[in-house]
This record gives C-alpha cells, sequence and structure tokens, in this order.
C-alpha cells in the first residue's frame, strides 16, 4: 500500500494543478483503495465527483468521499467538506457546520481554510462576528502567503482599533506558538 501511496499523491498533485482527467482504470485503483479507508484517495474520489472529472459530476458522492477522509483528519478534505457546506453543494447549505471543517482544517495550519474561516468570523456566518478572531485568522494565512487573506486582512484592518489589532496580533502569535509546542 506505501508503495501506491508516493503515485497517488504525485497524481493526484498533478490533476489538481493541470486540471487533466482522471481516466477510469484511475478512478477504480482510487475506489479500491478509498473503501479500504486511503483518506487520500477517498480525498481524490471527492475530488473527482465534485469536478466531474472521470466520472459525471455528483455533490453528493463528494460529500460522502470527503466526509470519509475528513473525519481521519485529512485538511485538504475538511477544507473541501467546508465549502460544500458554505455553498450548499451535495448538502444543505450550513454555515455552522462550515465553520465547523474549516476550523478543523485551520488548525493544522491549512491557510485556505485560515483564510475562509477569517472570512466567517468577519461576517459573522456560522460563529459571531469577532473582528480580533477574524484577524487573528487572516494573518495566520497570509504569513503562509496566502493572496486572499492578505486582501481580507487590509479591508478588515480599516475597520478595526489599534486595540483590536493589537489583540489579534497576540492572539495569532499565541496560536503560533502553541502549534509549536
Amino acid at each position: 500500500m506505501r508503495i501506491l501511496l508516493l503515485p497517488l499523491l504525485l497524481l493526484f498533485a498533478s490533476l489538481t494543478s493541470f486540471g487533466d482527467m482522471f481516466t477510469p482504470e484511475q478512478i477504480i485503483e482510487y475506489r479500491i483503495l478509498a473503501e479500504k479507508g486511503n483518506a487520500i484517495a477517498q480525498l481524490a474520489l471527492g475530488f473527482s465527483y465534485s469536478e466531474g472529472r472521470g466520472v459525471l459530476e455528483d455533490d453528493t458522492k463528494a460529500v460522502m468521499w470527503y466526509r470519509k477522509a475528513a473525519e481521519q483528519g485529512n485538511s485538504g478534505a475538511q477544507f473541501n467538506l467546508g465549502i460544500k457546506y458554505a455553498e450548499g453543494d451535495g448538502v444543505l447549505r450550513d454555515d455552522t457546520e462550515a465553520v465547523k471543517w474549516y476550523r478543523k482544517a485551520a488548525e493544522q495550519g491549512y491557510d485556505r481554510a485560515q483564510s475562509n474561516l477569517g472570512i466567517m468570523y468577519t461576517q459573522g456566518q456560522g460563529v459571531p462576528e469577532d473582528y480580533a478572531l477574524a484577524y487573528m485568522w487572516l494573518n495566520l494565512a497570509a504569513a503562509q502567503s496566502n493572496e486572499k487573506a492578505k486582501g481580507a486582512k487590509g479591508i478588515l484592518s480599516r475597520n478595526m482599533t489599534k486595540e483590536q489589532i493589537a489583540e489579534a496580533q497576540k492572539l495569532s502569535r499565541e496560536w503560533m506558538a502553541n502549534r509549536q509546542e
């Protein structure tokens, strides 16, 4: 199984980067691995169904496979599941559930989840509006060169006091320190 994992990772990275189609043979291989509990294969199948690559697009099946991988702690699947809940694709729209999955991925350092979680706090979607927490999550994502987060943080900071920004920066430093322990 370990021997198959590296090619699977490389293939998935190339497909998501370059947009190549999954072949029927690859889908079969992913399904076999996914049904055995392989989170990366489950993520790949979720992506396949979400984007209609190698299979007919089916957001309900995408959610099913993303959830299986997300429940194993796969941050990419957690992020994608959060998107599905935020947009109501394959599930009923549920901002609270979107925040739950974004947070799980964000706590693992996934910058896109940190950015989306920050925006949810900015807008009070699925969580109470909290500019300090919004800034913290956006700051953490921006520190990883996330351009969306950099822009959102700049806009948010115009609506914050210096004291709120200082508190948010303190929260960012504490989060980073706790993560390194």
